[in-house]
């Protein structure tokens, strides 16, 4: 049973939240910002001038030149976990929102300058990773008849289409800027690892095969040249888990697979990189990493 889920409320309060950015190549750190509260799963704007992140259930936007943040108008989705993306033009934001009627994660879009949210998933939970470059489709990872697996809908709304039934948790779908795949990781060889597949789920390939520590939410450069993703160390937790306030490390590899190398260590999982976060030119990556306050 995935518990992954189940514990995206449990996040430990007693942290504080260091909003970070990795060059991709020499691995330099540089900080933008510490903040007391939860800051959670940055995205990067096309633009390359603010960060999308996600606290205490809004989203937020960071300007990048003033280091300030200003809340984004969600309306009633005021329980906005750490999966949301934005679309291909940057134009609408995705979030996946905790519903009050029974606490489950859906997914509705929005203009990403604020505005009423639109549902697009009735069924729940799913949680969104995905939006196809053209525009017209979103993927998440989605809990149905007590199975997590991958699914697509159109960015519009309509019928859901499952794309992976292997029996363990699959996760983190997100296309490759071609639209030709979508990667993702599933513990579906013992331990987590990140795979790729077609868009329509055919052909699935592992493309990692570390049996020192599970790997999770690939992301792909732009340029689609670099897949950067978060590992914990093997012992540290279930496969199918990926808490909070653990040791951890962000690695890049070749879109084509074979060796990795660590771009980053640090004091994070949850919340740390859920969504993708390469800036526009492929040269950095924005995470979040947390000490205890």
């Amino acid at each position: 049973m995935n518990t992954r889920k189940e514990k995206r409320a449990l996040h430990d309060r007693g942290v504080r939240s260091l909003l970070e950015t990795v060059d991709a190549r020499t691995g330099e750190r540089t900080v933008l910002a510490r903040f007391d509260t939860l800051i959670e799963a940055p995205n990067w704007t096309q633009d390359g001038k603010r960060l999308v992140y996600n606290s205490m259930g809004r989203i937020y936007a960071f300007d990048l030149a003033t280091r300030e943040s200003r809340a984004i108008d969600t309306g009633y989705a005021d329980r906005c976990n750490n999966d949301h993306v934005l679309s291909p033009d940057n134009t609408r934001l995705a979030v996946s929102h905790n519903t009050a009627e029974d606490g489950l994660s859906r997914i509705y879009t929005l203009p990403l300058t604020g505005g009423h949210p639109t549902l697009i998933t009735a069924m729940a939970p799913s949680y969104l990773h995905g939006w196809s470059p053209d525009g017209g489709t979103l993927a998440y990872c989605a809990e149905r008849n007590g199975q997590y697996d991958i699914y697509t809908i159109p960015a519009a709304g309509g019928e859901e289409t499952q794309l992976t039934d292997t029996p363990g948790l699959d996760d983190g779908p997100e296309y490759s800027p071609d639209g030709r795949h979508i990667w993702f990781n599933s513990v579906r060889s013992g331990l987590m690892q990140v795979w790729r597949m077609n868009a329509d789920g055919s052909e699935p390939t592992q493309m990692t095969a570390d049996e020192s520590s599970n790997s999770w939410f690939p992301h792909v450069s732009p340029d689609g040249e670099q897949v950067a993703y978060l590992a914990y160390r093997k012992g540290d937790v279930a496969p199918g888990d990926h808490p909070p306030n653990k040791e951890v490390e962000l690695r890049i590899m070749s879109s084509a697979g074979g060796a990795w190398r660590t771009l980053a260590k640090l004091f994070g999982g949850q919340g740390t990189i859920n969504v993708n976060s390469w800036s526009p030119g492929s040269e950095q990556l924005a995470f979040v990493s947390y000490e205890r306050k």
